[in-house]
């Protein structure tokens, strides 16, 4: 089992980015996907997950601007980030119960 981010980078205040998670060995349809986020200094937090039906929450602070999706087809978890903030920058990384992907950097800097 493997999970694999991409897409991170370096955005302006206001702009998008958009991270991937490709999962191997697992199906995404059939697993609680979560996007945590680490800011320098800062503890882990929970960005936004999706569950087998389809359901999906956020976090607070990313709540309206951050969407989660997936398409099973390509077995792929996304991370749509709008409106983006400089307390946005942080190590993002994809989870499903103990399996960690590597990370993939945001920073949010003019």
């Amino acid at each position: 089992e493997q999970l694999v981010e991409s897409g991170g980078g370096l955005v302006q205040p206001g702009g998008s980015l958009r991270l991937s998670c490709a999962a191997s060995g697992l199906s995404v349809s059939r697993s609680v996907m979560r996007w945590f986020r680490q800011a320098p200094g800062k503890e882990r937090e929970l960005v936004a997950f999706i569950v087998p039906n389809g359901g999906t929450d956020y976090g607070g602070s990313v709540k309206g601007r951050f969407t989660i999706s997936r398409v099973i087809a390509n077995n792929t978890v996304f991370l749509q980030m709008n409106s983006l903030k400089s307390e946005d920058t942080g190590v993002y990384q994809c989870n499903t119960r103990d399996l960690w992907g590597q990370g993939t950097h945001v920073t949010v800097s003019s």
